[in-house]
C-alpha cells in the first residue's frame, strides 16, 4: 500500500471513529439514538473509503456488512446491541444483502454478457445499433448514451445497463488501453440509464410512486402529459452528458470499427440456443409492463436454460465479476441499516418544513431525496420521501394557507413530487449508488473519483436545471386542489408506516388539521 493510500485509510478511520465516538447531542438531533449514530458514522466511513479508494471498493462493502452484523444488528456484540441502544436491523435482511434480487438480475446480466462475448453477439448486436452513429468515437458515445436513454424509459434501468455491458465490451476492445475515452463510455451507462429513465411514468420507481400519489391528491398526470414535459428535459441532459464527458474523457482515436472476427466455430445448437435466450430476455425485459414478470426474475432465466443445456460451465462461472456482486451488497446493506434503525425517518421529521419558505422546501426536500439516493436505492428514498411531501403540498396549496400564491407559482403540488422524482434518479455519485453504476465499476476502468466527479456535476446541472424545468419553463398545469383533496390523502397515508411522520409535518405547517379531516 502506497504512503498516500495508508494516509486516506487512517483519515478515514479516525473520522469515522469521531462521528461514532461523540454524544449523540453532537448531531442536534432530538430523537436520534446510539445505533442510528453508529448508522451515520459507517456511512460517512463507507464514503470516505470509496471515494479515496485506499483499499478496493467491493473491500469496503464487505466490512460494511460485517461491522453492521456486529454492531447495529439483533445478532450482533451484546453490549453494543441491546434495547437501550436503539430499533436494531435484523441480522437476515443484512445477510440477505449479497442475495438481493438486484444482485441476481447483475449475475444473469453478466451471464448474458460471457455468454454474447463467447458466441459473437456482442460484436454483431453492437454493431447494428451503433451503425447509424458512424465511427467516430465522440458519435458512438452519443449512440449509447442516446441507445441506453430510449431503452431506460421502457424498461427497468439496471436491466438496459446489464444488456448494454454486453455491447460495450467490443467497442471498449478496439479502443487502446491508453485511451481515456474507455472511462467515458463506460460512464455512459450509467449516465443515460439513470437520465433516461426519468422520461416516462414507467422509466424507474420514482416516477410511478410520484404518478401514483398524485392522483390520489387529485393531481393526475397521464403518461403522455409526463413524457411530453420529461422527455425534452432528458435530451437536453444526455446532449450536456455527451460534452461533459468528451471534455473529461478526450478521445485519443480516430474512429471505432467493429469487425465482426470470423470464427473457426461453425453455427450450432449451442450458438442458436444463446441468441435464441439472449433475444427472449430482452423481450421479456422490455415487455415487462404487460407480462408482468420482473426483470429481476427475468434475469435468472438465462442463468437456468444456459446451465441445463450445458452451454454455460464451471469455467464459464470463473469470468463472473464477483466483486461487483459483493460491492453492491454492500450498498444495500447501508440502505438497510439507514431504513432499519430507523434513522432515514428521524433524519425527514428533523428538517423544520413549517419554518421554510415555499422556494426553500423545494430545495431542501430536494436535497434530501438526492442525498438517500446516492445511498439507498431511489425506489426506497421515493417511497419515504413522497408520502410525507404529498402532505406539505397539500397543506401549502390550501386556500387559507399564507403560501397558497407562491406555492402554485411555482407549478404546485404536481411540481414538488414530480421534482422529487427527478432528483431521486439524478443520485450517481457512487458505484453503490445505482446499479448501473456498479455496471460501469465493472468494466474496470472507472474509478470512483471520476465517477463521483461526474455524477456530481450532472447532480447539480440536472437539480438546477429539473427545478426550473419543473417550475418555471414547462410546469405542469396547476389544477384546482381543495380540502377534499387533502383530506383524502392524508387520510391514505395516514394508514402507511409514515403516519407519525405525517402528523409531525402537519404540525409544523402550523395547519388546523380540523379544516382537513
Amino acid at each position: 500500500m502506497s504512503k498516500t493510500k495508508l494516509i486516506s485509510l487512517i483519515a478515514s478511520i479516525l473520522i469515522g471513529l469521531f462521528f461514532w465516538c461523540v454524544p449523540t447531542e453532537f448531531f442536534g438531533i432530538e430523537a436520534l439514538t446510539v445505533v442510528q449514530q453508529r448508522v451515520i458514522a459507517l456511512f460517512i466511513l463507507a464514503a470516505l473509503l470509496w471515494i479515496f479508494e485506499p483499499i478496493p471498493n467491493w473491500t469496503t462493502s464487505v466490512m460494511i456488512i460485517v461491522v453492521s452484523l456486529l454492531t447495529v444488528s439483533n445478532k450482533g456484540i451484546g453490549f453494543l446491541c441491546n434495547e437501550e441502544a436503539g430499533e436494531l436491523v435484523n441480522y437476515k435482511s443484512l445477510m440477505s444483502s449479497f442475495a438481493d434480487p438486484v444482485v441476481m438480475l447483475f449475475l444473469g446480466g453478466f451471464v448474458l454478457a460471457i455468454m454474447a462475448s463467447k458466441y459473437g453477439l456482442d460484436v454483431t448486436l453492437a454493431r447494428i445499433l451503433l451503425k447509424p452513429f458512424g465511427k467516430k468515437p465522440q458519435m458512438v458515445l452519443l449512440g449509447f448514451l442516446v441507445v441506453i436513454a430510449i431503452f431506460s424509459m421502457f424498461m427497468s434501468n439496471t436491466a438496459t445497463a446489464a444488456m448494454m455491458l454486453a455491447f460495450l465490451a467490443p467497442v471498449l476492445a478496439v479502443l487502446p488501453s491508453d485511451d481515456k475515452g474507455k472511462i467515458g463510455l463506460s460512464l455512459a451507462i450509467p449516465v443515460a440509464a439513470n437520465l433516461g429513465g426519468i422520461g416516462t411514468p414507467i422509466g424507474t420507481p420514482p416516477n410511478a410512486t410520484a404518478v401514483k400519489f398524485l392522483a390520489e391528491a387529485g393531481c393526475e398526470v397521464t403518461f403522455a402529459e409526463w413524457a411530453l414535459r420529461m422527455i425534452p428535459f432528458v435530451v437536453i441532459m444526455i446532449l450536456f452528458a455527451w460534452v461533459l464527458l468528451q471534455i473529461l474523457f478526450p478521445f485519443k482515436s480516430k474512429e471505432v470499427v467493429l469487425d465482426i472476427k470470423k470464427s473457426e466455430r461453425k453455427t450450432d445448437w449451442k450458438t442458436i440456443v444463446v441468441w435464441c435466450t439472449f433475444i427472449g430476455t430482452i423481450l421479456l425485459w422490455i415487455t415487462e409492463q404487460w407480462t408482468k414478470i420482473n426483470s429481476n426474475v427475468v434475469a435468472l432465466i438465462p442463468l437456468a436454460v444456459l446451465t441445463c443445456c450445458g452451454i454455460f460451465t464451471k469455467e464459464d462461472i470463473k469470468e463472473i465479476n464477483w466483486t461487483v456482486l459483493w460491492l453492491v451488497a454492500g450498498g444495500f446493506a447501508l440502505g438497510t441499516d439507514l431504513q432499519g434503525t430507523g434513522l432515514a425517518k428521524v433524519l425527514i421529521e428533523a428538517i423544520p418544513f413549517g419554518e421554510m419558505g415555499v422556494v426553500l422546501i423545494f430545495i431542501i426536500a430536494g436535497l434530501v431525496c438526492y442525498f438517500l439516493s446516492n445511498f439507498i436505492s431511489n425506489s426506497a428514498t421515493a417511497a419515504l420521501l413522497i408520502p410525507i411531501l404529498i402532505v406539505v403540498a397539500e397543506a401549502l396549496a390550501m386556500p387559507e394557507a399564507a403560501s397558497h400564491d407562491a406555492f402554485n407559482a411555482l407549478g404546485g403540488t404536481h411540481a414538488m413530487i414530480s421534482f422529487i422524482a427527478v432528483c431521486a434518479s439524478i443520485a450517481m455519485l457512487f458505484p453503490i449508488s445505482t446499479p448501473p453504476n456498479a455496471i460501469a465499476a465493472s468494466t474496470g476502468l472507472v474509478e470512483t473519483k471520476d465517477m463521483a466527479k461526474v455524477g456530481i456535476i450532472i447532480g447539480v446541472v440536472a437539480f438546477i436545471l429539473g427545478y426550473f424545468w419543473l417550475t418555471k419553463i414547462f410546469p405542469f398545469e396547476v389544477k384546482a386542489e381543495n380540502n377534499d383533496n387533502a383530506a383524502a390523502v392524508i387520510e391514505n397515508i395516514v394508514a402507511e408506516p409514515a403516519a407519525d411522520s405525517t402528523a409531525i409535518v402537519i404540525d409544523t405547517l402550523n395547519v388546523d388539521s380540523t379544516s382537513v379531516k
